[in-house]
């Protein structure tokens, strides 16, 4: 307990805040939080057409429904100027997602969920260590989720936590499980491969067999079995932290901040570098707020990219391959229908995520020029 304690503490320290709740997943705080917004059957709430599918799943648990709006490219958040027509006398909830470590226009939505008397929540799972408007990311709605699995922020392997900064009178309730021994050893042995054995030479083999595994339950992982395929929350869902976690947290967090220069830096070239030739860029008026968890790029043929990228030994990303990440095909057992979301249909089929944070930014600057025509 005194790990988690000391993490807590740390997370307290950079978030500038008190009311801090640590989780399994960030999925479980998120579910956590609406369970004490009290979310029920009948009730809706409005999300970005552009998300994993474990966000929607946590509004469906409860019997809710999920209503979606279409984003903008180039924020990849939701298209403000939609939202207001997806509001109506059942709407108690609305997410703001900071894609990609972006957070935009959350003083709009504020202002229409005051009018409306709805909450609201901010998906913060790529946003630990961005800003908004000179606050750090999480400050700015009633509640916020965030995650720190593998690839995040700063990561703890497997792992989440809430804040309730503004709504401090929500009551969430401690999780019905624990993280098991089994759980624990599990950890550190995926700690001790990530931090050893993955290089340019291995990254994509490993890559691949995780996320093979961890579909299989074989492995804990991110995307594991029911939580990504199904609509039925899986058994002991609803699980707390653990101190293996909380030690992790604290080592890769001594370093979040040189890390979160760089990757702002990096960024910068990138931009700087699609500019030149005419590409589709974030644009320089988002840098302050943005945390630049992934620069994504749009490109015409990402097969085709991707598999350069894999023989070049480039490790791209590729949040979201579909706009409930990462399913592929049927999206109704979800309540979503793709042809009302164009822009997020659009970009989950074009969009790669360039690293932020790689070993050799040359190099990474040098793929991306030498196939800068398969880029949009």
């Amino acid at each position: 307990m005194k790990l988690q304690q000391s993490y807590k503490k740390s997370l307290q320290k950079f978030l500038q805040c008190e009311n801090i709740f640590l989780f399994w997943k960030g999925r479980v705080g998120l579910y956590a939080i609406l369970k004490a917004m009290r979310i029920k059957q009948g009730d809706e709430v409005i999300l970005p057409a552009y998300t994993c599918v474990v966000v929607p799943n946590a509004i469906i648990y409860l019997g809710a429904t999920p209503v979606y709006v279409d984003i903008s490219e180039s924020t990849y958040n939701m298209d403000i100027n939609k939202l207001e027509a997806a509001i109506t006398d059942r709407t108690k909830v609305i997410i703001c997602q900071n894609t990609y470590g972006l957070s935009s226009n959350l003083e709009k939505i504020n202002s229409l969920a005051q009018q409306h008397n709805i909450y609201t929540i901010e998906d913060c799972t790529h946003g630990f260590g961005g800003f908004y408007q000179g606050k750090p990311n999480g400050q700015f709605c009633d509640a916020a989720f965030f995650s720190t699995q593998w690839n995040k922020p700063f990561s703890t392997g497997i792992g989440g936590f809430v804040i309730t900064k503004i709504a401090s009178n929500l009551q969430l309730e401690k999780p019905k499980y624990t993280p098991t021994l089994k759980d624990n050893l599990s950890l550190k042995t995926l700690y001790f491969v990530k931090r050893y054995l993955i290089n340019e030479f291995t990254y994509w083999p490993l890559v691949k067999l995780y996320r093979l595994l961890s579909k299989y339950n074989l492995v804990l992982g991110s995307s594991s079995g029911g939580e990504i395929s199904s609509t039925k929350m899986p058994d002991n869902f609803f699980k707390g932290f653990s101190s293996a976690q909380a030690k992790e947290g604290l080592r890769n967090l001594k370093t979040l901040a040189e890390v979160m220069k760089v990757r702002k830096q990096n960024a910068k070239y990138y931009s700087e570098l699609l500019k030149k030739f005419d590409k589709h860029h974030v644009a320089n008026e988002l840098f302050e707020n943005h945390g630049f968890l992934k620069y994504p790029i749009l490109v015409k043929d990402r097969d085709l990219f991707l598999n350069l990228a894999e023989k070049n030994r480039i490790e791209l990303g590729d949040w979201f391959i579909s706009p409930l990440h990462p399913i592929i095909g049927d999206l109704t057992p979800w309540q979503f229908d793709a042809k009302l979301f164009p822009v997020a249909s659009f970009v989950s089929q074009h969009v790669v995520n360039l690293p932020t944070n790689p070993a050799n930014i040359d190099k990474v600057l040098a793929f991306v020029e030498d196939n800068i025509n398969i880029i949009v």
